[in-house]
């Protein structure tokens, strides 16, 4: 099996930031949560985790349910349909510094309270955010929307992932810290004096490419999408997993052999990978979990069918690491998800 075509998953951290945000604006979650067919037995499985559609849905339907699509964040609320104008705005920019400048622009137009300045220099392009005096130090989740907007827009319209450098916030360090360094960098830090994003600053020539022709199937999944889209390549866990994808899972190769098709040494490898928060072992363990996600949500595939495919040669053994990664049984996973097709299976 080549695992290509599983997009990520989310951590259910990241997903109860999100509700936590519309909780406290008063709304009913739960009509929100079934209508992204996430079940709720699986928030109550604090190691579980949810596709990236079902994040995407969740992200869209507490905009709508809001009318804000930065979730009550700004004393201002951005109201449902402003991305779109933000994505036509600056569809027609030049390259990708026009592009930039044109969303920092309209943002600043939407926001009362957040904004970003740009400045640039040979090495990187920063984007520094302030928040207005006498508003609340914006949390983690407020900056990455702010920047998700912005930057996967960006992204898009010159068609390609612009690599991030650094990354410094002034807010303490979220339970999803992990997460959101797959959203900008390895180089994050949390606690500082000030908040700034640097971007490499290639991308500023680059044209944009996109068209009104375009603009259609990139608004249906924008801005959800982006939380995985635009995830962090440059790490070497990144290119581990990018490589890992390519390859049947039968054949996926020992660590010597992997750190050999990288060109390293395979104490470097690890060595690298420990600092990024990874072992070679956790990253395989992480893609066969996604996938057995994808398999468990998308397939008609009996549980044993999917222990195999995933690279078990015992069900049981394919239970027990389920279980490991998410807290819940692969049977209680499927049947929360609301597919009863194999109602008999269990451990």
């Amino acid at each position: 099996m080549t695992p290509k075509n599983h997009k990520g998953t989310i951590s259910l951290s990241l997903v109860e930031e999100t509700l936590a945000l519309a909780r406290a604006r008063g709304l009913d979650v739960l009509p929100l949560i079934d209508a992204a067919g996430i079940a709720p037995q699986i928030l109550n499985a604090p190691r579980s985790r949810v596709s990236s559609a079902q994040y995407g849905a969740l992200w869209a339907g507490i905009a709508r349910a809001l009318d804000d699509e930065f979730f009550g964040q700004d004393s201002h609320p951005m109201r449902c349909g402003s991305f779109i104008a933000m994505t036509q705005c600056a569809l027609t920019a030049r390259d990708g510094a026009h592009a930039l400048t044109r969303a920092l622009s309209f943002m600043r137009l939407i926001l009362d309270d957040l904004s970003a300045q740009l400045s640039s220099e040979p090495e990187r392009v920063r984007l520094t955010f302030s928040h207005r005096e006498g508003t609340p130090q914006p949390t983690m989740f407020a900056y990455a929307t702010y920047f998700i907007l912005v930057y996967g827009l960006v992204c898009w319209l010159v068609g390609r992932r612009i690599p991030l450098l650094t990354a410094r916030f002034r807010c303490a360090e979220p339970a999803a810290a992990q997460e959101y360094r797959l959203m900008f960098c390895e180089d994050m830090r949390f606690n500082q004096d000030t908040t700034y994003v640097d971007l490499a600053p290639a991308f500023l020539e680059l044209p944009v490419i996109q068209t009104t022709q375009s603009i259609k199937p990139f608004l249906r999944d924008a801005p959800g999408s982006f939380v995985v889209k635009y995830r962090n390549p440059g790490s070497l866990a990144a290119r581990v997993r990018k490589l890992l994808r390519t390859l049947p899972m039968a054949g996926w190769p020992a660590a010597d052999e992997m750190a050999q098709r990288l060109h390293l040494a395979e104490a470097t490898m690890r060595r690298h990978l420990k600092q990024e928060g990874y072992t070679y072992q956790s990253i395989k363990d992480d893609l066969r979990r996604d996938i057995a996600i994808g398999e468990l949500q998308d397939s008609g595939r009996t549980i044993a069918e999917i222990a195999a495919r995933v690279g078990f040669a015992e069900p049981s053994a394919f239970h027990r690491a389920f279980r490991k990664w998410t807290g819940m049984r692969p049977t209680d996973y499927r049947l929360a998800r609301g597919n009863l097709t194999h109602p008999a299976e269990s451990d």
